[in-house]
């Protein structure tokens, strides 16, 4: 369905705030930028601000809650001869194909650098970060189970989504501290899916 005028402000004036949340968090520190701040930056009223975001924290949050939505919608929609596997790669392609076209990675680099310096750094957004990345990896675990009934119990599903979330974070922290280029950093990414999914064998 094609988006309205409606949605398509909707969703440019939350961009539009985030970015300039992010930018200023760079510049001036992230606890010492406030709300309002960030709302007379971006030119909106605090009310708007906050019609888009609870609290300034969730500015760096925002693709979270949609990523919810693709996993569940991707393992809703598996096909009747999808293995484990299979369906965990599309997992991943779909939030990657999200990342790039609507969150962070679709943004300049200097951005997104800024962006994943503050994650790494700040440390109330470092547990922020963990504690949702945690309920999303419990969420996919949760419908997989759900979907292979039959081979899977919570405690294999829960262990197969951590491997493959921990080897992709993992690559991409070995790629960040390298300094490597962005192209670089989603081959690591794509790296450590493939050993989660594939297993150790070929090394």
């Amino acid at each position: 369905m094609d988006e309205s005028r409606r949605e398509r402000k909707k969703r440019q004036t939350r961009r539009l705030i985030a970015e300039t949340a992010i930018r200023m968090f760079a510049e001036q520190g992230y606890e010492q930028t406030t709300v309002a701040q960030i709302a007379s930056a971006a030119d909106v009223a605090t009310k708007t601000f906050f019609n888009h975001f609870p609290s300034k924290e969730d500015v760096l949050f925002e693709d979270y809650r949609r990523y919810n939505d693709v996993v569940l919608a991707v393992i809703a929609d598996r096909h009747p001869d999808d293995g484990m596997t299979d369906l965990l790669e599309r997992v991943y392609d779909a939030m990657m194909d999200d990342y790039l076209d609507q969150g962070v990675g679709s943004r300049d680099k200097a951005l997104m650098e800024t962006y994943t310096e503050l994650l790494m750094t700040v440390p109330a957004l470092q547990a922020k970060a963990l504690h949702l990345s945690s309920d999303l990896q419990r969420r996919i675990a949760g419908a997989l189970a759900d979907a292979f009934p039959d081979k899977l119990d919570p405690i294999s599903a829960g262990a197969a989504v951590g491997a493959m979330v921990g080897a992709i974070q993992g690559a991409a922290l070995a790629s960040m501290e390298r300094d490597e280029s962005r192209d670089r950093l989603f081959e690591a990414m794509r790296c450590g899916r493939d050993i989660a999914l594939r297993g150790l064998h070929a090394f």
